[in-house]
C-alpha cells in the first residue's frame, strides 16, 4: 500500500501537467519534454496513463515516479549494448537526456502470443507486420523465436502496424540503419528477458524507441517499463498454460481489459469512462509491485504538492 501518505492525499496530488515559464515544451501522452540548452532535454514523466491511444481522465498516483525510476534501472542494464539518452535523473519524475533525432518507428518485439498478437491470431490471421504466426498456438504460448512487429509512431491518433518491407520501401528508415536497429532490438530483448528471469518474471513483449545522437544510434524514451512492456510471473507459467488458465501478468493490459469490460476500445461513438478511485489505487499497486519485483528495490514514493516549483529549479540549474 501507499506508505507515509493517505490514499486520498496521493489521489489528490497526481502530477497531470506541468507549466514552467521560459521553457519550450512538447506534450506527449505521458511525458512532457522541455527544451534545454546544449542539446539537452528535461523529460518529465507525469502520472497520466493512456490506453487505446487515449489519455485517461484520471491519473495514477506516483505512476510517473515508478516509470522514470524503472526506466533508469533498465537503461543502466543495457548501456553496454547501445548508447542511451540518459544524462542524469535528478528527481524521481525527471530525466535529463541527450536531444536525439527520433527514428519514427516503434520497434516492437514479441516473445509470446499475447495482447495485440493474440487478438490478431484469434481473428484468423496468421501474419502480423509481415511476420508469420505459427499454426496451432493458443493464447500466451511462447513463440519459437521472438518476432519483430514494428509500428509507425503517429503524432496524433493511432500508431499503425507496418512490415519491415514497407519500412524500407517507403524509405522511412534506410536499410543500413534499419539492419542495425533490428539487431540491437533483439539484443535488448534478450537482455531484458535475462534480467526479468532473475527476478522471477517473464518479459512477454516490449517496444523500443531509437534516435540518432551525433549520427550514433541511441536508445531513447523508456525501456522495459510497465508502459512499454508486458510481464508474466515465471512461477506457474507452464502449469497455467497446460491447464488453459489465465496468466498472471503485470502490464497495462490490466487497464485495457477494464476498459473493454466498460465498453471502451477507443472506437468511434464510445465514451471514455472515468476511473474510480479504488481502481486507480489498484493500478498503482500493480505498477509498484512490478517496480519492486523487477528492480529488487523498495519503492519510496515522494509526494510533491508544489511540483512545478521543484521542476523549475531543476531545469534552471541543468
Amino acid at each position: 500500500m501507499i506508505s507515509h501518505f493517505s490514499a486520498q492525499d496521493a489521489l489528490d496530488h497526481c502530477i497531470t501537467e506541468t507549466r514552467i515559464e521560459n521553457f519550450e515544451k512538447y506534450k506527449g501522452k505521458v511525458r512532457e519534454v522541455y527544451e534545454l540548452g546544449d542539446n539537452k532535454l528535461g523529460i518529465v514523466v507525469t502520472d497520466r496513463i493512456s490506453a487505446f491511444d487515449y489519455i485517461m481522465k484520471q491519473a495514477i498516483p506516483f505512476k510517473g515516479q515508478i516509470l522514470n525510476q524503472m526506466a533508469a534501472f533498465s537503461f543502466e542494464k543495457v548501456k553496454d549494448i547501445v548508447p542511451t539518452h540518459i544524462i542524469d535523473v535528478p528527481h524521481p519524475n525527471v530525466t535529463i537526456a541527450k536531444k536525439c533525432e527520433s527514428i519514427p518507428i516503434e520497434v516492437v518485439i514479441r516473445g509470446y502470443l499475447t495482447g495485440h498478437a493474440w487478438r490478431t491470431y484469434k481473428s484468423g490471421l496468421r501474419e502480423l507486420c509481415g511476420a508469420p504466426l505459427p499454426k496451432g498456438m493458443k493464447e500466451h504460448d511462447k513463440f519459437p523465436e521472438p518476432l519483430l512487429t514494428p509500428a509507425t509512431k503517429a503524432k496524433e491518433g493511432h500508431d499503425e502496424d507496418i512490415s519491415e518491407v514497407d519500412i524500407l520501401k517507403r524509405n522511412i528508415v534506410d536499410e543500413k540503419l534499419w539492419s542495425q536497429t533490428r539487431e540491437i532490438a533483439f539484443k535488448l530483448f534478450q537482455r531484458g528477458t535475462e534480467v526479468a528471469a532473475k527476478q522471477g518474471l517473464i518479459l512477454v513483449d516490449t517496444k523500443y524507441e531509437f534516435g540518432l545522437h551525433n549520427g550514433e544510434l541511441t536508445l531513447i524514451d523508456e525501456v522495459h517499463t510497465t508502459d512499454s512492456s508486458r510481464y508474466f510471473y515465471l512461477e506457474g507459467y507452464e502449469e497455467r498454460q497446460a491447464k488453459d488458465k489465465p496468466q498472471k501478468q503485470l502490464s497495462k493490459e490490466f487497464l485495457r481489459e477494464w476498459l473493454m469490460t466498460n465498453d471502451f476500445q477507443g472506437l468511434e461513438g464510445q465514451t471514455l469512462p472515468d476511473l474510480p478511485d479504488a481502481f486507480r489505487l489498484e493500478v498503482y499497486e500493480r505498477y509498484a509491485e512490478l517496480f519492486e519485483l523487477l528492480t529488487g528495490n523498495k519503492l519510496e514514493p515522494r509526494l510533491e504538492k508544489n511540483f512545478d516549483t521543484v521542476l523549475a529549479d531543476i531545469l534552471s540549474n541543468v
